[in-house]
Order: C-alpha cells, then sequence, then structure tokens
C-alpha cells in the first residue's frame, strides 16, 4: 500500500504544487482526497500499535516512514498533524531511529501544506508604433489578452530535439520482432552516444523482496510514478530469480548525459543505483539486448538466474 498508493497519491499532489510537473487543481484535489484516505488507514491503526506491525520495529515501519517523508515535507502541517497524532508519533519515532540516519538526517516539518503559486505571466511586448494609422494601433493593444501562464517545464526539454526521435523507436519494439529487427534498428538508428546516454538500473534492496509478482508489481509502481520523463527516455527492468530469492535490474535509454534530471520526478528513485553503459562495448550490448528481450537469463555475481517477470517503461 506504501508505494502503489501512498507514495502514487502523494507524489501526485506535492509534484504539481512545487513545479515539478504540470499543475492541473483537480487532479491535485482528487490526489489530496486519496491521500487522506490513505493516511486515515494509517492514524486508525496506530492508534491501538507502536508500529505496523506490533509492537516492535519492522522494515515495514522503515520503509513506509520513508515515504511519509515528503508529505510532512510539503503536505503535512501543523494542523494536520494535530488531527493525525498517531501517525505523526510513529513517524517521528521511527525517524529517530539511528537505521535512517543515513538517509534521512533531518526531515523539516512544514508549517502548513504548500499551495501552488502560479508563474508570473509575462507581458507580451508591444509592436512598434505605426505612425500612418495609431488609432488603430491604440485599438490593437487594447484587444491584446494577456499571455497564459507557461506551465512548468521538464529539466530535459531544455536539450534540442533529438536526431532520432524517440516514438520512432518505441514504434519499431512495440510492432517488429525484438531480437531479429528492433535491437539492430536500435544500435544502428537510434543509440547516438552524443546524444543519448545508457544505464544499468539495479534495486538496492533486493534482500527485502519476497514474491516474485510484488517484486513486479513495485516496478510497475516505479514506472507510473517516472511517467512524467516519458518522452525523454525508454528502459525495461525485469525480475530475476524465484519468490523469496530474486532481485531487480534493467536497462535505460536516457536523453542526455545525466540520469537524474529524468529519475528524479519519481520520489522513490533513490531506491535504486544506476551505473553508466558504454554501448561501443560488446558486453554493454549484449546486457543491453537482454534486457530489452528478456529472454535469456541474468548473470548476478557470476550467476546465471532466470528472468520470472519484467516491465517496459515506453
Amino acid at each position: 500500500m506504501s508505494t502503489s498508493e501512498l507514495c502514487t497519491q502523494a507524489a501526485n499532489a506535492f509534484g504539481p504544487l512545487i513545479g515539478r510537473s504540470p499543475y492541473n487543481k483537480k487532479n491535485v484535489d482528487d490526489a489530496l482526497a486519496n491521500l487522506a484516505k490513505i493516511t486515515g488507514v494509517f492514524e486508525a491503526r496506530l492508534a491501538n500499535y507502536t508500529y505496523l506491525v506490533g509492537e516492535r520495529l519492522t522494515i515495514a515501519d522503515v520503509f513506509a516512514a520513508s515515504i511519509f517523508v515528503r508529505g510532512f515535507q510539503y503536505l503535512f502541517g501543523t494542523e494536520w498533524r494535530k488531527e493525525n497524532p498517531n501517525t505523526t508519533r510513529w513517524f517521528k519515532t521511527v525517524m529517530s531511529n539511528e537505521i535512517l540516519h543515513g538517509v534521512h538526517p533531518t526531515v523539516e516539518y512544514t508549517d502548513k501544506p504548500v499551495e501552488f503559486t502560479p508563474p508570473k505571466k509575462e507581458k507580451k511586448a508591444a509592436a512598434p508604433k505605426k505612425e500612418a494609422a495609431p488609432k488603430k494601433k491604440a485599438v490593437e493593444e487594447e484587444e491584446e489578452a494577456p499571455a497564459e501562464a507557461p506551465r512548468a517545464k521538464h529539466p530535459l526539454e531544455a536539450l534540442s530535439k533529438p536526431k532520432a526521435p524517440l516514438d520512432e523507436w518505441k514504434r519499431v519494439y512495440s510492432n517488429e520482432e525484438t531480437r531479429e529487427t528492433a535491437l539492430p534498428w536500435f544500435w544502428k538508428n537510434q543509440y547516438d552516444p552524443e546524444e543519448w546516454s545508457l544505464y544499468k538500473v539495479d534495486y538496492k534492496y533486493n534482500d527485502e523482496l519476497t514474491l516474485t509478482f510484488m517484486s513486479n508489481n513495485l516496478v510497475g509502481g516505479f514506472f507510473n510514478r517516472l511517467s512524467a520523463s516519458t518522452k525523454y527516455m525508454f528502459g525495461c527492468m525485469v525480475v530475476y530469480g524465484e519468490s523469496n530469492n530474486n532481485g531487480i535490474t534493467g536497462a535505460f535509454l536516457v536523453r542526455g548525459q545525466d540520469y537524474v534530471p529524468a529519475f528524479d520526478v519519481a520520489p522513490d528513485w533513490e531506491s535504486y543505483a544506476f551505473t553508466k553503459l558504454d554501448g561501443s562495448l560488446p558486453e554493454t550490448r549484449k546486457f543491453v539486448d537482454n534486457m530489452f528481450a528478456w529472454d535469456e537469463p541474468v548473470e548476478v555475481n557470476g550467476e546465471k538466474r532466470e528472468i520470472a517477470d519484467g516491465k517496459v517503461f515506453k
């Protein structure tokens, strides 16, 4: 619930409010309403228990509290904390544990929920006066409509348009045989190291994963929260191994030479490790091909592990 509902709704609420993604009042209001229902479940549970599972700290508390951090920073102000004393007490207790000090050394609590501040409208420049028709010019200036407030821009929008549009690669990948047609097309037409970069993406906490379908759901939730970067990257992540002994890895093609602007749109992106790959190396191409095709085992620490499931981000 924490990763698929709490994290998603919190991100849908505070993301637009702080300008990280485009603002839509209805969508934000809906997200806040859904978030209130979800946090209500925590409040009710924690009225009778010190921690989520019982009376001792578990990984459930560490994981859920980490997702709550953004909420307390942006949405859960003084009034909210008074109305939700059990959740507030639990959160502060968990965050005071030294296990989280390296990740969240301090949490700054907001006094009131962050509010959307529309970008300042740019004044439309007046056209030079025409001496021959001054009256008509005056009428034109009166009829000029104010400029619309610009939407919050994705950081990667500042880059020029790539020579090879990403949509074309996504179309080829979706409609052609992967090994026979799509992958050769990718290396010949899409991958340009001056415009794109390749990354190996690994989940940091594989030892905490249990059932393979739950690991795949975790990937799905991560991909949902990356939706603001759809135009700027493509990737696949797979779950390898079996239940109670599995891991998550994958490969991404990212616009530009820095992965942070593309992945920073997802609140949980720091749960993953990113390794830049050299697309000219045969071993890199072999790994990327397998991540995009899912038809061969994954080699982990010298051991071959079968792929159980996976998802495509496109």
